[in-house]
């Protein structure tokens, strides 16, 4: 071989996908640019034993099998391999390549032949023995697939292409401590002026490029200062200041804010103009509890909303309690106890009408709460809602879409988790849907994001939180 073309293959990588990477994003075949995909037989035949049922690795293994076909569909030669060019749009340069042989790699006598993760794993050491002179990689999902792969000296990745972040540290919190430095580098030529009880100021600065739209800037002190980005061009911010709902003459139904953060969530929540809030805390911060306060407020009190929807993905902690007799709210109540937790703090707060009072008020709030199962979403919109999505993190990027899509107008969408705590196979902080979420909407004039920090639950619960 001449030695110029050896260079130019060995700089276009071989990477082998495992059947798990297909089933977590069909259109993985072109996330690879200009290096080339090899799916081996046993992939395809593990895909074609996922695609029954309505769950999302089923929908998703269906959508891979699709894709397959109409490449197949339009190859002239299979074997050398098909171009994924004009199937990307020009994103991927590369080739498909499906096995079309056996091949066989020498694993040791300790493997079990018949498992399929181990039949991979003989195609992707006959690949590498074959071709030396390119990189094989193996792509899985599967930590131990990964493991084995690097006991026997092969090279393999994690699929990555979803991530919305390396690092979780880097996501947007959606609040900005500023100091004296600040003002005096960005307020030359500060204006202030009050309407409607707040205070507005526009100024102009180096800082005030890098500012998001809704994003919170504070300064603690004597005199504390708390804003949010109104608006922004260019190197222009108008700033408007926030509503305390620390003080109990602004409490949101009987609930007020106990740390600063928690008065950030309450103004974004409270906001008519912002239609999507999303909250990342971990448990005992109060995101349900804020949530639910101002969803009452804004559906019983300002009659803003019609009624307050509430879906949460129903993945287990533990084992699965099987098929749930009822309708779809009885069925979906086990999954809902921090609903019922949330509901019993806030109709504490009603204490003037004594036991009958606080009855009549539970009875109105379940009236105007509805609780919807994730699985018929599909082709609904909501008009007026107050829509909150629970446990957000266990969601992928694709069912965030399909939920937030139900929107119609006049409806506010709250999306809440925390992502330390995903119980979804497959999914990672870095590819979590409230993760793309909170990066995707972070710089929309009408989306509003908040990470709480403090816990609020009780000494006890904080302490465990640290320390366990």
């Amino acid at each position: 071989m001449p030695a110029k073309k050896k260079t130019a293959l060995s700089r276009i990588k071989l990477f082998v996908l495992d059947t798990n990477v297909l089933m977590h994003d069909p259109s993985c075949l072109f996330r690879f640019a200009e290096h080339d995909v090899f799916l081996p037989m046993i992939t395809l035949e593990e895909l074609d034993g996922h695609k029954k049922g309505m769950s999302e690795v089923a929908r998703n293994a269906r959508q891979a099998s699709r894709f397959l076909d109409e490449l197949v569909r339009d190859a002239d030669n299979i074997d050398a391999g098909i171009s994924l060019k004009a199937a990307s749009h020009k994103a991927a340069t590369g080739r498909l390549l499906l096995q079309t042989r056996a091949l066989d790699g020498q694993l040791p006598a300790g493997l079990p032949v018949g498992k399929a993760d181990n039949q991979i794993l003989g195609i992707v050491m006959a690949l590498h023995l074959a071709q030396p002179e390119r990189q094989v990689i193996l792509v899985s999902k599967d930590i131990n697939m990964r493991i084995k792969a690097a006991a026997l000296g092969l090279a393999a990745e994690d699929y990555f292409n979803d991530q919305v972040l390396e690092d979780t540290d880097l996501l947007y919190s959606g609040a900005r401590e500023i100091d004296q430095g600040f003002w005096e580098k960005n307020g030359k030529n500060l204006k202030s002026w009050q309407e409607g009880g707040k205070s507005y100021y526009r100024m102009s600065g180096p800082s005030c490029a890098n500012l998001l739209l809704n994003e919170i800037l504070w300064q603690g002190g004597e005199a504390p200062f708390a804003a949010r980005v109104l608006a922004r061009e260019g190197k222009t911010i108008t700033l408007e200041t926030l509503s305390d709902y620390s003080h109990s003459k602004h409490s949101v139904w009987g609930v007020t804010a106990r740390n600063r953060e928690q008065n950030f969530a309450l103004n974004l929540l409270m906001n008519p103009e912002i239609d999507f809030v999303t909250l990342l805390g971990q448990a005992g911060t109060g995101k349900t509890l804020l949530t639910l306060a101002a969803g009452l407020a804004l559906t019983l009190e300002e009659k803003r909303y019609s009624e307050i929807i509430m879906t949460r993905v129903t993945v287990p902690v533990g084992e699965d309690i099987g098929f749930l007799p009822g309708t779809e709210e009885e069925k979906m109540a086990p999954w809902m106890g921090a609903l019922d937790d949330n509901l019993d703090v806030l109709n504490k707060s009603d204490d003037d009408g004594g036991d009958w009072g606080r009855a009549a008020t539970r009875d109105l709030i379940r009236s105007r709460i509805k609780v919807k199962s994730l699985n018929f979403m599909r082709g609904r919109t909501f008009l007026n809602k107050f829509l909150i999505i629970d446990e957000a993190q266990n969601l992928t990027p694709k069912q965030m879409k399909t939920l937030i899509t139900r929107a119609g107008p006049g409806t506010k969408v709250v999306c809440l988790g925390n992502i330390a705590q995903i119980d979804t196979p497959y999914l990672t902080e870095g590819s979590s849907g409230l993760t793309y979420v909170v990066d995707r909407m972070k710089n929309w004039a009408h989306a509003g994001h908040i990470t709480l920090q403090r816990g609020e639950r009780s000494r006890l619960a904080d302490f465990a939180a640290e320390v366990l």
